[in-house]
């Protein structure tokens, strides 16, 4: 199986629990819940995000042939900047939708390069199955209003907030280790600031997650 890349690229992770964490973020094009194109946003099921995961045609982005071909790129753009601790190597599997495209075959080849594997996903598609090497580490799964929840279960639910008809009691109850807010980004962002610092404050199952990576200005 071939993998079409958007982009791949070393930096900060910006949200939810491994905030502030060195990383190597791929991000595969396409996504289920949105072509991608402004035209189509008011009809697509998420019409709020805020990524380009059209093309190949970000840094590092491109198509690769095999397992092996994507994980040697994600390992080189690591070693590229990180300079020691090859036992730190963390690459975050993001999108569009990741799990359109990751499978068994990535994860073992990302694990074969001493990799912990992160993903981002909306939840919509089932996780690689199979013994450890062949899975990943970290789940955060973001929920969509209007989407069907497949992967219901996994280390940390990330909502963006306020979503109408996603709302966080929805989720509260799920089996994840922890629980972020995220306030949707966009010309109400301060309200939604607000809003979801309120939310957290009198419901502590919830913790506040900021995009720290806009703040400071990195990718």
């Amino acid at each position: 199986m071939g993998y079409t890349v958007k982009e791949l690229f070393y930096t900060l992770q910006g949200e939810g629990s491994h905030t502030g964490r060195a990383a190597v973020f791929c991000r595969f094009a396409g996504c289920n819940l949105w072509s991608g194109r402004e035209s189509d946003r008011l009809s697509a099921t998420c019409r709020f995000c805020d990524t380009d995961f059209i093309g190949t045609d970000g840094p590092g982005g491109g198509k690769f042939s095999s397992a092996d071909a994507l994980a040697d790129a994600v390992l080189a753009c690591w070693d590229t900047h990180a300079r020691s601790h090859p036992e730190r190597r963390f690459v975050v599997l993001t999108g569009g939708e990741p799990l359109l495209q990751v499978d068994a075959a990535l994860c073992r080849s990302l694990h074969a390069r001493g990799f912990y594997l992160a993903i981002e996903t909306n939840g919509t598609q089932p996780l690689p199955i199979g013994p450890p090497a062949d899975r990943i580490d970290w789940v955060c799964v973001s929920p969509k209003a209007g989407s069907t929840l497949v992967l219901s279960a996994g280390d940390e639910l990330k909502l963006v907030f306020p979503q109408p008809g996603a709302e966080p009691e929805r989720f509260a109850d799920l089996p994840f280790s922890a629980f972020f807010l995220q306030p949707m980004d966009g010309p109400l962002r301060s309200e939604h600031t607000t809003s979801a610092i309120a939310y957290c404050q009198t419901h502590p199952r919830w913790r506040l997650s900021l995009q720290t990576h806009k703040l400071l200005g990195i990718p």
